[in-house]
């Protein structure tokens, strides 16, 4: 294995890998730090620490234990930085990738959240939780490590916006036969609802009458319809019997003609 192209090929290094090392010379320009490759890692003045610096001997010294971490894989050197790089690059960031966290701060309209980029993503209030949330500290707190979407990045304005209901599986509708039928209103309508199905529940539970009882139902209505006919018969209008009894005067009365 001679060229660090076929080291990284294995994928034995890879850009912000961390090692500990060894300064094993330093120079204007930088130092030379062994990490136990076969190729010498290279740390650039510009490299040793964020704020700047004038002279590297400020900073290190040959046979100093240092943290590196790659930055690139060149053909003849390693390039290192002891500034830990990003966990997440501006160019990294992708809408829809899902990401880890710490809730670094809360406000009123949403929580800010740590994921390892340069600024943190902005969780409004209402990408918290499915349902209504009033503020964000009746679900989050500070410290809390939560998992949430990528829903938009503008890397002209360094801003993230993220999601930490997207991330979770939206809760499904409870089945129709869960659901309880809406209760009946009370009153007057509703006594009297209750009454005529007491009743029809009577008249659908009486039993049916017997092929002995519908012919004696029957006999005795035919009795009594003779009985009705006999005494319509035997009766006489009033009216009737008194013409009949001034007609029998009359003639009894009338003179003889002669």
């Amino acid at each position: 294995m001679d060229t660090v192209t076929d080291i990284a090929q294995e994928g034995a290094i890879k850009p912000k890998e961390h090692f500990l090392g060894k300064i094993t010379k330093t120079m204007l320009a930088g130092a030379i730090v062994d990490i136990g490759q076969n190729l010498p890692g290279v740390v650039h003045i510009s490299q040793l620490r964020a704020e700047p610096v004038n002279r590297v001997e400020d900073v290190v010294q040959a046979g100093q234990m240092v943290d590196v971490w790659v930055r690139r894989v060149r053909d003849d050197r390693i390039e290192l930085t002891m500034i830990e790089p990003l966990a997440l690059e501006w160019r990294e960031i992708k809408t829809d990738m899902i990401v880890k966290g710490k809730v670094a701060r809360l406000e009123s309209y949403g929580a800010f959240v740590d994921i390892g980029a340069e600024r943190p993503g902005l969780v409004h209030v209402s990408e918290i939780a499915y349902g209504f949330v009033k503020t964000p500290s009746e679900i989050l707190h500070e410290g809390d490590e939560v998992e949430a979407k990528v829903l938009e990045v503008n890397r002209r304005k360094k801003q993230i916006r993220l999601s930490i209901k997207a991330a979770q599986p939206k809760p499904e509708d409870a089945p129709a036969e869960a659901k309880t039928e809406p209760k009946k209103r009370r009153g007057k309508k509703g006594k009297s609802s209750k009454k005529e199905a007491v009743a029809a529940e009577t008249q659908t539970s009486a039993p049916e009458p017997t092929a002995m009882e519908i012919a004696w139902q029957e006999a005795m209505a035919r009795v009594e319809s003779k009985n009705a006919a006999r005494n319509k018969k035997s009766k006489i209008p009033a009216a009737s019997k008194e013409q009949e009894d001034i007609l029998s005067r009359t003639l009894e009365n009338r003179l003889p003609t002669g």
